[in-house]
């Protein structure tokens, strides 16, 4: 009975996700601050990781935003089964991704200031608009084909991205020449998309770079429908040790890709993928160990919090002033600390009315579904 619930929810992904979305609501700074707190060479390289690279190049900043769209990945098999059981339809199932789709786009664009009717400004990409493409086309591909066709859709995907990228020339500009300036991701944004670019001439989150986005969103799903299987001898120890395999052969591609393709976050660049595509299985595989194999779950609880409402934490530090909160109630006692300290337990507030935010919302069981 219990291994038939853990199929239905597993609650590694809750903490994972958690862990991931913790970063965004403070943990990046509280990294920072440690290594002001604290200046030697450990912190500091480890404060060195909370930003993103200005390019080429990863750091750990870097991984936090496919993490998440991996993790929505995962996540679909299972809800997917959930719904057929249920009697829901086929058009009903489809209905429901697409509707996913648009509503994160929605929000994207509610996040950059749909609200204030100022058109021409408003930046249409976003990081919610790059989750809901990115999801539900590969949502809609899990539905429709069977993995080995998916397969060859997700390598299809990624090389003729590359192709693309490298070997077609953007007018004016020599082909394979992977700079801000001279991309095809830039050059299809400033065509086709309205509004502002994020970078004036590029955008990050903008329409081309969401055909690899889509890929990540499907290794979560393989990553899903594999930990999902029910086959004899296949225990869950040994999908552990596969999922580690399989992140070292993605890691290995990735680096090699690398020489020809730079990881390159801005681009979603396909060796980028393959790379962070490495290390999102490895983290899931391990908080899958620790939580849903070994049931050590205690520890986890300060994330699942998060977890549990990561979408609904995202949007409400971009409309709710949790510092002006957070500075009320504790500015008076970081006020009588040492300067270096004070960042460091500013953090910590901030950090804890979020928190303390979300657990509200636990206890009262109000979740942002969409």
């Amino acid at each position: 009975m219990e291994k038939q619930k853990q199929s239905r929810r597993l609650l590694s992904l809750d903490a994972l996700r958690g862990f991931d979305m913790f970063f965004i609501m403070g943990g990046a700074s509280l990294f920072v601050a440690l290594a002001t707190l604290f200046p030697n060479p450990l912190f500091q390289m480890v404060s060195d990781q909370m930003e993103h690279v200005e390019w080429n190049g990863l750091r750990h900043h870097d991984t936090i935003f496919p993490l998440f769209l991996f993790i929505a990945g995962i996540s679909f098999p299972f809800s997917l089964e959930k719904q057929r059981e249920q009697g829901k339809s086929e058009a009903d199932i489809y209905q429901k991704i697409i509707r996913r789709g648009i509503t994160l786009v929605l929000l994207g664009c509610v996040y950059n200031g749909l609200l204030q009717f100022d058109f021409a400004n408003l930046r249409c990409a976003s990081v919610l608009a790059r989750i809901g493409l990115g999801w539900m086309f590969a949502a809609l591909l899990f539905v429709r084909f069977r993995i080995s066709v998916r397969v060859w859709i997700a390598g299809a995907i990624l090389i003729g991205y590359w192709v693309w990228m490298a070997f077609i020339p953007v007018p004016g500009v020599e082909a394979g020449a992977f700079t801000l300036e001279g991309n095809w991701v830039g050059y299809v944004d400033r065509l086709l998309l309205p509004g502002r670019l994020h970078q004036g001439i590029f955008d990050p989150e903008g329409l081309l770079s969401t055909l690899p986005g889509i890929v990540t969103a499907m290794l979560g799903m393989f990553t899903g429908e594999f930990v999902k299987l029910r086959k004899e001898g296949l225990t869950d120890n040994r999908k552990v040790a596969v999922l580690l395999l399989a992140g070292m052969l993605l890691m290995l591609v990735g680096l090699l890709w690398s020489l020809v393709f730079p990881i390159n976050k801005k681009l979603w660049s396909s060796s980028f993928v393959c790379v962070v595509g490495a290390y999102s299985v490895w983290m899931f595989a391990l908080f899958y160990y620790i939580v849903d194999v070994l049931e050590w779950r205690k520890w986890t609880f300060f994330f699942q919090v998060i977890g549990v409402n990561s979408i609904t934490i995202y949007l409400a530090q971009k409309f709710i002033n949790f510092s002006y909160t957070s500075q009320s109630l504790f500015g008076g006692l970081i006020g009588w600390m040492p300067e270096t300290a004070q960042p460091f337990a500013s953090t910590i507030g901030y950090i804890a009315v979020c928190w303390g935010f979300l657990y509200f919302l636990y206890r009262q069981r109000i979740f942002l579904k969409v």
